[in-house]
């Protein structure tokens, strides 16, 4: 645990210390948290052979709560306001991050808002730009499932605070004034390399949203698609690893050079 503004955050670390490698961070999904990240962590440091750091975001986990409602800038406010102080207390000195659906979205406004040269680059796993309907319709869907007992039961497995979690993220992305969400104003300030992993089968957007990406960055791009679903690291586990390896080595091997 590490405790920031009067809220103590789960975290974990995998692998050799930042002093000794570059790290690999890792920002989960609008679900998730260190446990939900399954044996993905332990991979990822293996196969690259970096550190890597996870933790749960306050109302995830075994972190603290926070009340309900949810703003619709719950994102921009993680992205701008805890995540440096997190990066600060786990002592991260050269990182590559990796964020997954609604982390992928925070990295990006990270990266985009904040001037931190302890990031070296990203890697985005079925992020979000912009709201597509598909999306909300899916979150619509999952609220269903969750209403009806079979989603809560599973997510309670691994949040302590599951009703938080889910309706924080739920109600959010819900909320009328959440069809304006838009991150793409961002994109343009990211002087870092960017590696998008997108499911060809993702339910919750498209092809649109990598693409806002390639079209909207000043800096290097590309986008590996895959065919899976929204959780490539899970679903396409070796091609997803595999991409990740080579864009690390390739990045600190320039950085090194």
């Amino acid at each position: 645990m590490i405790e920031l503004g009067g809220k103590r955050l789960e975290t974990a670390w995998w692998g050799p210390p930042a002093d000794a490698a570059p790290t690999l961070v890792l920002l989960h999904e609008g679900l998730g948290c260190v446990a939900l990240w399954r044996d993905f962590p332990e991979r990822l440091a293996a196969a690259t052979g970096y550190g890597v750091f996870a933790w749960s975001r306050p109302g995830y986990g075994k972190s603290d709560t926070v009340p309900l409602p949810w703003p619709v800038s719950y994102m921009h406010d993680e992205a701008l306001h805890r995540v440096n102080s997190v990066l600060d207390a786990a002592g991260v000195r050269r990182c590559i991050l990796v964020g997954h659906s609604d982390g992928a979205s925070i990295a990006a406004i990270y990266a985009g808002g904040v001037s931190d040269a302890r990031v070296r680059g990203l890697v985005l796993m079925a992020p979000h730009y912009f709201v597509e309907p598909m999306c909300i319709a899916e979150i619509e869907r999952a609220r269903d499932i969750y209403e009806q007992g079979g989603l809560r039961t599973r997510l309670a497995r691994y949040h302590d605070n599951v009703d938080i979690a889910f309706r924080g993220w739920n109600g959010a992305w819900l909320n009328p004034a959440f069809r304006d969400w838009d991150i793409r104003d961002f994109l343009p300030y990211i002087r870092v390399p960017v590696l998008q992993v997108q499911g060809t089968a993702d339910p919750y957007g498209t092809t649109a949203q990598t693409d806002a990406m390639e079209a909207g960055s000043m800096s290097p791009a590309e986008t590996v698609l895959l065919p899976c679903g929204h959780s490539p690291h899970l679903q396409a586990a070796k091609p997803t690893l595999a991409a990740i390896t080579e864009f690390g080595r390739h990045l600190f091997r320039v950085h090194e050079a």
